[in-house]
């Protein structure tokens, strides 16, 4: 609470005194500023601070130097983590004038942060860091103006952090797992399932971020592969993106009986509580992982008179890894209906995409839709399916990249 004071309040000690209601008083002033004015200011600023590759490398080079220690809290590798920090500031400027889905944005980025080892104290380095490289990448154009933006828009992130790891103090910061099946359906790609130590909290459609002891503090997502299921094993479809990576280490090196770690369930990809109306679920790859637990989910639950469109993707029919689960689901059940789109290979259509295969069947304005995938068919079908009269807010797809929303360029002239 008097960490939350102090961001809200900069140059004012909190009495110690000070109670929840003071502190939450604090909170409410804070959200109560003009965001829209400090996104304006920010915005007009940009060009002294972008591209963002100098001003993070400052950043963590100040970090760093004043506090060696910290560094044994990153991966060897700063590379993710860069751009991590990179589409987060986006996200930050581009939604700033919209404060509750920056605070909801950023409470599961403190939940999440947990399993890192983040600390308040953290924080306040962080913006110490960010001060200076702010200044040193802007040079003598830097005015007070944009620095009391930044900041402000920066303790407003940090006191939704803080809130969002305040209200996961009861549950672990990550759960230890054991892998309990690895099945490699093709040389870059595996199905892993795994066993948690105590119960893993999720829903179908979220994703969790994990870590293999082959690569120590580096935190990678990907989607849960199923609904929760009584026994409590998880499943995950992991396709390798290259060597050396945490995707080649569970892909190509992981075994069965090898610990793993898992940061808490996240996304909103989920399924509406009343299942109101019909489902669209469009996957490529392994989106089809996503999919596959939202199936899970609505053969358990869907209410009568509700159906289900599956527009599945593939560069070739064998890129279709998981036939035998996608027939188990389909079997028996009229309300699903399966469209593949193989691009290549007997029966194939490769001038037709996957976005357009799902616009060219028919009107979606009615339905709920869930988009998984790789980034450039989610943003292509997304696009397609606005175009469409389907309402934004009955669009759900996971953050391009596993970080945050693309920038609407729009407002940011990007």
């Amino acid at each position: 609470m008097r960490l939350r004071q102090r961001l809200l309040s900069p140059g004012r000690s909190p009495s110690p005194a000070a109670g929840p209601a003071r502190a939450a008083g604090a909170w409410e002033a804070g959200r109560a500023h003009d965001r829209g004015a400090d996104q304006r200011t920010i915005i007009r600023g940009l060009p002294l601070v972008t591209p963002f590759g100098d001003l993070i490398t400052y950043l963590y080079e100040a970090m760093f130097e004043q506090h060696p220690y910290l560094r044994g809290l990153f991966p060897g590798s700063m590379d993710f983590q860069r751009a991590h920090l990179e589409r987060a500031f986006w996200y930050l400027i581009e939604h700033l004038d919209r404060p509750d889905e920056v605070a909801a944005f950023c409470a599961r980025l403190g939940r999440d942060h947990r399993k890192l080892g983040v600390r308040p104290v953290h924080y306040e380095v962080f913006e110490r860091a960010l001060r200076e490289a702010l200044r040193r990448s802007a040079g003598e154009r830097w005015t007070e103006e944009l620095e009391q933006a930044w900041l402000r828009m920066l303790r407003f992130a940090v006191a939704a952090m803080v809130d969002g790891a305040d209200a996961a103090l009861a549950e672990p910061p990550y759960w230890n797992g054991t892998v309990t099946e690895h099945q490699r359906r093709r040389p870059d790609l595996a199905v892993l399932r795994v066993r948690t130590a105590e119960t893993y909290p999720y829903r179908a459609g979220q994703y969790a971020r994990l870590q293999t002891p082959l690569l120590p503090h580096t935190w990678r997502p990907y989607s849960l592969a199923c609904a929760p299921r009584p026994d409590g094993e998880l499943e995950f479809h992991v396709r390798g993106t290259g060597r050396g990576g945490v995707s080649d280490a569970l892909v190509a090196h992981t075994r069965v009986g090898d610990p793993l770690r898992l940061g808490p369930a996240q996304g909103s990809m989920t399924l509406d509580d009343g299942l109101e109306r019909d489902v669209l679920i469009v996957a490529g790859g392994t989106g089809w992982a996503t999919a596959k637990g939202l199936l899970e989910e609505l053969a358990a639950r869907r209410p009568r008179g509700r159906g289900a469109h599956l527009f599945l993707g593939a560069r070739t029919p064998d890129d279709l890894y998981d036939n035998a689960a996608l027939a188990e689901l389909g079997n028996g059940r009229p309300w699903l209906r399966v469209v593949p789109v193989i691009a290549e290979g007997p029966g194939g259509a490769e001038e037709v995409s996957v976005s357009d295969a799902v616009a060219r069947h028919g009107d979606w304005s009615g339905h709920v839709a869930y988009v998984s995938g790789p980034p450039a068919m989610v943003t292509a079908t997304v696009r397609s399916l606005t175009a469409m009269n389907l309402p934004p807010d009955r669009i759900r797809h996971d953050p391009l990249g596993g970080t945050a929303p693309p920038p609407r360029p729009a407002s940011t002239g990007r």
